[in-house]
Parts: structure tokens; sequence; C-alpha cells
């Protein structure tokens, strides 16, 4: 069995029809939508970036050893997922895009995709990534 790393970005979000919040608070659930509150929400993600974990280890590797973004990228090996969103977008977008010239090919492909993803969060903080570990 293989493992691998799988960035899933937000793609939209949309009310569960089988909730049973009552019509005259249909307005609250429509509110919470706009400000990212999940009260009858669903989440909907998209894989937008999968690589090998042991590919994913020496990716993150490149990034300053005692940085806050090698512990935040670490959290995926250690506990099995973690969040990204919009209070995380400055830090990694600058210590990734300072690990390019060290990484190679495939990995500063990876930090392309990664930096896009996160100029996406700069542009709508809604959209948040979910990174998980998966046993393939």
């Amino acid at each position: 069995m293989s493992e691998s790393v799988v960035f899933c970005q937000l793609s939209r979000k949309f009310v569960d029809e089988n909730d049973n919040t009552p019509a005259d608070a249909q307005q609250v659930v429509y509110y919470s939508l706009a400000i990212g509150h999940h009260l009858g929400v669903i989440d909907c993600l998209k894989e937008s970036l999968v690589c090998p974990l042991e590919a994913y280890q020496a990716w993150i590797a490149t990034l300053e050893a005692d940085g806050e973004a090698r512990r935040k990228m670490n959290g995926v090996p250690r506990y099995g997922e973690i969040v990204i969103d919009q209070n995380h977008v400055v830090m990694l977008a600058r210590a990734f895009d300072a690990a390019k010239p060290t990484q190679t090919a495939e990995q500063q492909g990876w930090s392309q995709a990664l930096l896009d993803m996160l100029q996406a969060i700069q542009q709508e903080p809604a959209i948040y990534l979910m990174v998980r570990r998966r046993y393939d």
C-alpha cells in the first residue's frame, strides 16, 4: 500500500436540502453561506494537487528548517491532515517562493500549483485548502 498527500480546494458551497431548517430560518442559512459558517452548509472540495508522501516530505524539506511554514506543512505526515486558510497565505507563499531555487523541477511545479491556490484564497477568503494524507 502506498501513501500520498492530497490538496483539496473548496470549489463551492451549497445548502443541504435534507437539512430540516425551518423556512423562516432559511435566510440565516444563506447568510451563513456568505460569512462562512456551517449551518446546514456542505463544502465541496476538489482535488487540486496529489503527490506521493515521500516526495511530499522531500518537498517540504526544502522549506526553512525552523520556519513556521515547514512546521505547518509537517502537520500532514504527523496528524493526517491540515487546513490552509487566509491566515496562512502570506507565510506559506513567502516560504515556498523562497524555496523554489533549491527545488527540483517537479517540486517547483508543486510549489507553483500551491502558490496559485494560495492566490485564489487571497482573492476570495472563503476558499480554503484541506491537505490530507491518503492511503492508496
